[in-house]
């Protein structure tokens, strides 16, 4: 009754488990598959700065300053081995960056972005679902490719980028 009792116990419930349908067969068909991160952007007060901290003090490749007057932002990008930052600075006073920046006075976390291969089917797919987009259509991204913005009410405190791969 003791220990080896309470083993015996749970061993059908170990096998329960063991042959339930793995996680991934639960998972809805899409139209869309969702691809790699991109990048998360950070929202930085002083780009100057943010560049040299990852250029001159961690060695990364940092490309020039971008500006994209559509998005109200100035971005810089940095080469990681498996994805990239996006430093994000305001262009403008209506930036949504600026306001950002207004509540978070030494930047942070802006969004994330992620890669998905149909950009026209996932938006479909996720106003059926009543997910919020910001747009009611892609706008052109720092990529040079179509890109949407999803409500981070619906993401879990999140804002959620998707990049046409």
């Amino acid at each position: 009754s003791g220990l080896l009792g309470r083993l015996q116990t749970s061993a059908p419930t170990v096998r329960a488990l063991s042959s339930s349908k793995s996680f991934s067969q639960n998972i809805p068909s899409c139209l869309w598959k969702l691809g790699r991160l991109n990048h998360v952007a950070i929202a930085v007060p002083d780009l100057e700065k943010a560049q040299s901290l990852y250029k001159d003090v961690l060695g990364a490749q940092v490309s020039g300053t971008v500006a994209l007057p559509e998005h109200g932002v100035y971005t810089v990008f940095v080469e990681l081995g498996n994805t990239k930052l996006e430093l994000l600075h305001p262009l403008g006073e209506k930036s949504p960056i600026a306001s950002f920046l207004q509540k978070n006075k030494t930047g942070g976390m802006h969004h994330i972005c992620i890669e998905v291969d149909d950009i026209k089917a996932a938006m479909t797919e996720l106003k059926r679902k009543k997910i919020r987009i910001l747009s009611e259509e892609p706008k052109i991204g720092a990529h040079g490719k179509p890109v949407i913005f999803l409500h981070p009410k619906d993401c879990h405190g999140v804002l959620v980028e998707l990049e046409q791969a």
